[in-house]
């Protein structure tokens, strides 16, 4: 009975000290950088840009916050990133999303991973897809399409220089055009891009986004 109470009181212990620790994203929505760069005064553009986002998501992704402290940097940043993940493509919204979290995952990018993790939720339905795209995509049951796209993808991120043309037809046989390549390698090469400024700045994601279709 002793031991009971014993194991008891332990468990009662180490669940008060869970309710107690406040949540490892806390500061994410307030301390979104570690650089001191106040936000510019909004350009019109801009302005009703997040005034958009607010309308649409319910929040401004911390992202545009932390370009936000140069109009030319963030006009020229969310200029390009439409183009890439919104515009027409041969890619899907969600094969240039699983893209962007494959490439992710192989810079350890926390910023991109939560984020891009939640959009791979959403537009896929499947939570399970985005937890595997975040931790290995190979471990995925995806289609041979979906595969050679993300293999590619991840060579060029880790070893750039050894892309070759058998490289190309593999994802060519997968069904994927000339342009569509070109598309592949673009949002590859993106997000390597904002991979790396994000861990370099200890740019933080809204904490919305860990909830998000779940």
């Amino acid at each position: 009975m002793a031991k009971n109470n014993s194991a008891k009181i332990k468990r009662g212990t180490a669940a008060r000290a869970a309710q107690a620790r406040p949540s490892a994203a806390a500061a994410d929505d307030t301390e979104i950088t570690a650089l001191a760069l106040p936000q510019a005064p909004l350009s019109a553009e801009m302005e009703a840009y997040f005034a958009k986002c607010e309308e649409k998501l319910g929040f401004v992704p911390n992202v545009l916050k932390a370009y936000a402290f140069d109009m030319a940097k963030l006009t020229a940043f969310v200029a390009m990133y439409n183009d890439l993940m919104l515009a027409p493509s041969g890619l899907s919204k969600l094969e240039r999303e699983m893209i962007a979290v494959a490439v992710s995952a192989q810079n350890r990018c926390y910023y991109c991973l939560v984020a891009h993790g939640a959009a791979v939720r959403a537009l896929s339905g499947d939570p399970v897809l985005g937890e595997l795209m975040a931790m290995n995509f190979r471990a995925a049951r995806l289609s041979k399409r979906e595969r050679a796209m993300l293999d590619f993808a991840v060579k060029l991120t880790a070893e750039p220089w050894r892309i070759e043309e058998a490289d190309r037809e593999v994802v060519r046989k997968a069904g994927f055009s000339d342009r569509d390549i070109w598309d592949i390698a673009a949002v590859a090469g993106f997000f390597n891009m904002t991979n790396r400024v994000a861990s370099a700045t200890d740019m933080r994601p809204n904490s919305v986004y860990h909830g998000q279709a779940r």
